[in-house]
């Protein structure tokens, strides 16, 4: 489990000196731009706009914040933030009045979004995002503190999935609500796209089985577990020859392609 969480923590402070995707996707090398990429997972025009260079990276599988309907006023926690794409897009729909708190384990994601922060505040007059380095699971914040927790393409990275749900509901609110974007299985992926760690970086291989998410959900103790699935998200990122998805597509038995086997999930829950 060290390994993999190094191996994941290397790639992405690679990620964040770069500006690139977990896939390796940009416009100059034949996959989609970011901005492509958060369209396509449901971010519309005045959400992307007005918000810091870099902060969108191109690593989203689904829109966690319009998910939460967030309110003004309301503490959010952002599981694996990076370069603090969610956490300002959510600042701003909280106000002042609300805060966000982004937690990363990768200190150059960190440091990105804490100077993307300094130019979100600049532009918004917003001072109400901040960020800490630390594992999600072991989130470094108090118990029952937060209102909402969201989280993007995150939580397959974790090698210990079961942990990071009860630290979810841990520093939950009674009442609380969680709105996740991730991505899931359908079906078993085949040992070559398991041992992959290119898949893995990209939250394919450490994905689990539908079934298996609700389980560990409802688990921690959380209420009103609904999982909505999107593999149109799958389709889309094939369609543009994503190097991930790519990759996977040649791993996979034949006939078949990659949504067969994976799907993007919203998954929302109460405390």
């Amino acid at each position: 489990m060290d390994e993999t969480r190094t191996k994941v923590r290397e790639a992405y402070g690679k990620i964040a000196r770069q500006g690139g995707s977990c896939c390796g996707t940009s416009s100059c090398c034949g996959g989609p731009s970011a901005d492509d990429v958060a369209e396509a997972v449901g971010y519309d025009d005045g959400e992307r706009a007005g918000l810091p260079d870099g902060a969108n990276m191109g690593l989203s599988c689904g829109n966690p914040t319009a998910v939460a309907s967030l309110r003004p006023g309301e503490v959010v926690l952002d599981l694996g933030a990076g370069g603090g794409f969610d956490v300002f897009i959510a600042a701003r729909k909280v106000g002042p009045t609300g805060r966000v708190i982004g937690v990363d384990m990768t200190p150059e994601m960190v440091a990105k979004a804490r100077r993307n922060a300094v130019s979100f505040g600049r532009s918004t007059g917003l001072s109400n995002a901040e960020f800490r380095l630390g594992e999600i699971e072991h989130l470094p914040v108090e118990d029952s503190s937060v209102d909402v927790v969201i989280s993007n393409c995150v939580i397959n990275l974790s090698t210990d999935k079961a942990r990071v749900w009860r630290e979810v509901a841990r520093v939950l609110k009674p009442g609380g609500r969680v709105a996740v974007s991730d991505l899931a299985l359908r079906r078993p992926l085949p040992e070559s796209v398991r041992s992959s760690v290119q898949a893995l970086v990209g939250c394919i291989a450490g994905a689990v089985l539908l079934d298996e998410t609700k389980a560990m959900v409802q688990a921690a103790g959380l209420k009103n577990v609904v999982l909505e699935t999107k593999s149109d998200y799958i389709d889309k990122m094939s369609e543009w020859s994503d190097p991930l998805y790519r990759d996977i597509a040649d791993k996979l038995p034949p006939g078949t392609k990659p949504s067969d086997f994976v799907t993007s999930l919203n998954l929302t829950a109460k405390k």
